[in-house]
């Protein structure tokens, strides 16, 4: 993966023109994208709706800038009755500081919860895509911390809690730097850099590098 842009020896201080900027630069890529693949957005739906029974879509909590909940979309990728507890207790050790593995933490391999669509939308990282909605609503950036959910903020130190300093992400430092190959812990630190170094060219910097994530993400498995 390619170095992240030089950031200065002090964080820029946060302030209201700068989150009015991102939002600006939210809308005026988000719109447009958003435009550009409503075919690719009504095929997967289609996909989804047509081969597994239930909602095409996936809403779920998830914590935001300032730890205000909201409802997260997604492409639904799991069949209705899936069991989430183990997926849940295997991250909950983690962040207790217990040892697990952290190859496949995140999506662990033939994973028989999730449906066969479901599989090529979570690859692709196509089921994210509907989350360009939170970010029209103003929920989400394109940029940011990962979204969390509540019971994982309770686990968090006060420290990591810095995170919902801004709004939560589509992708983010973390996902170009390593997707679910990253620990928990690992993911959380690189929140921090990008809430204290947060910039429009960082911002820039991480879409520009996301395709090749995805990528390079498909091509080692």
């Amino acid at each position: 993966m390619a170095d992240p842009p030089p950031v200065t020896a002090r964080p820029s201080p946060v302030t209201a023109r700068h989150n009015h900027a991102q939002r600006l630069f939210d809308l005026a890529l988000t719109i447009p994208i958003l435009i550009l693949i409503a075919p690719l957005l009504l095929l997967a739906a289609l996909a989804v709706g047509l081969t597994s029974r239930g909602p095409v879509l996936f809403r779920q909590i998830r914590i935001g800038r300032d730890e205000r909940p909201f409802s997260m979309l997604k492409f639904r990728t799991m069949y209705v009755d899936a069991d989430h507890r183990l997926h849940e207790e295997m991250n909950r050790r983690e962040l207790l500081g217990e040892d697990v593995a952290e190859d496949g933490l995140f999506k662990p391999a033939d994973d028989p919860r999730i449906t066969p669509v479901g599989a090529f939308l979570r690859q692709s990282s196509i089921d994210e895509l509907p989350q360009l909605f939170n970010v029209i609503k103003g929920d989400m950036s394109l940029v940011g911390p990962r979204p969390a959910l509540p019971w994982e903020v309770e686990l968090f130190t006060a420290e990591e809690r810095r995170r919902h300093a801004c709004r939560p992400g589509i992708t983010g430092i973390w996902q170009v730097s390593g997707r679910n190959r990253l620990s928990m812990r690992k993911m959380l630190a690189l929140d921090l850099v990008y809430v204290r170094y947060r910039s429009l060219k960082l911002d820039l910097w991480v879409l520009l590098q996301t395709p090749k994530a995805v990528l390079f993400e498909r091509a080692t498995r």
